[in-house]
């Protein structure tokens, strides 16, 4: 087996592993978004915690990387909280899909504040992702597709926190540093908000919790992995399967059927994604 297929493999396994944090967010019931997101990311941190304590790992920054680490930090815990919102309010396909939107916004944003060139393809890439998502968030004048804003506005979060991931990986800064930091930074700014809107969780509750938390761990590993075997220009379209996965688990679990506009949407920035995925294999 060679190192693109093992690629290949390991990040559609994250993806099923996303798709299943999802599926367990939403199981765990009418808790508090932020109630969530703490629990979530405090197996993350106790995860990446052990993991840098059993390698033995030493973590260095300079104090100008401090700034940006905090704004991947600060927006990803943004991300984050849209995304569960979103997971409890939406179809789970709809909501992983303006997750999706996220390396869209990467390419805005590194020509914003990385100053990258952008080609027409690129940006002809982006419009047509933002059209896509237009059709998921079926614009109106009443609040009944806010879910699917606040979705969109999850993956501004999350674009942003990976531009701010690629000024750290340019920097030499470390990946557990960074993922340590995210996780305790989300856990901090979650814990006085879940304080004051704590709801009492059953056991079943919290075991979804914990499930989500496990899941979401074995979807941050795999991507890892597959981006050793790998570089992104192979293999990251993959990654999109996770929308099939959680159309799969939301129908199996929820019984729920996207309508035709949400369909229409997914092909739209799917095929977006396929045409800079093949167009950026051919520029290199």
């Amino acid at each position: 087996m060679n190192n693109r297929l093992k690629g290949i493999i390991c990040i559609v396994i994250s993806a099923f592993c996303f798709a299943l944090m999802s599926a367990f967010v939403r199981l765990s019931g009418d808790l508090p978004s932020v109630e969530k997101a703490f629990f979530r990311n405090l197996i993350a941190l106790t995860i990446v915690v052990v993991t840098i304590i059993v390698k033995k790992e030493k973590l260095h920054m300079k104090k100008s990387d401090g700034f940006v680490l905090f704004l991947r930090s600060l927006f990803g815990t943004i991300g984050l909280l849209c995304n569960f919102y979103a997971v409890d309010h939406l179809a789970l396909a709809d909501a992983s899909m303006m997750q999706k939107l996220s390396p869209f916004f990467v390419i805005v944003l590194s020509a914003i504040i990385l100053k990258e060139k952008c080609s027409p393809v690129q940006w002809m890439a982006v419009i047509g992702a933002f059209i896509g998502a237009l059709f998921i968030i079926k614009p109106s004048g009443n609040f009944n597709n806010f879910p699917a804003v606040i979705a969109a506005i999850g993956g501004l979060g999350a674009g942003s926190a990976y531009t701010m991931v690629r000024i750290l990986g340019k920097r030499k800064v470390t990946p557990d540093l960074i993922i340590m930091a995210f996780s305790g930074f989300s856990c901090l700014v979650c814990l006085p908000l879940m304080i004051i809107s704590w709801k009492t969780m059953t056991l079943v509750q919290l075991l979804m919790l914990l499930l989500a938390g496990a899941a979401a761990a074995g979807g941050q590993f795999a991507i890892t992995r597959a981006y050793i075997y790998a570089p992104a220009k192979q293999i990251s379209v993959y990654d999109y399967s996770q929308i099939v996965f959680s159309a799969i688990l939301g129908f199996i679990i929820f019984g729920q059927i996207p309508d035709g506009f949400s369909f229409l949407g997914y092909f739209i920035i799917i095929a977006m994604a396929v045409w800079m995925f093949i167009y950026n294999k051919r520029e290199d």
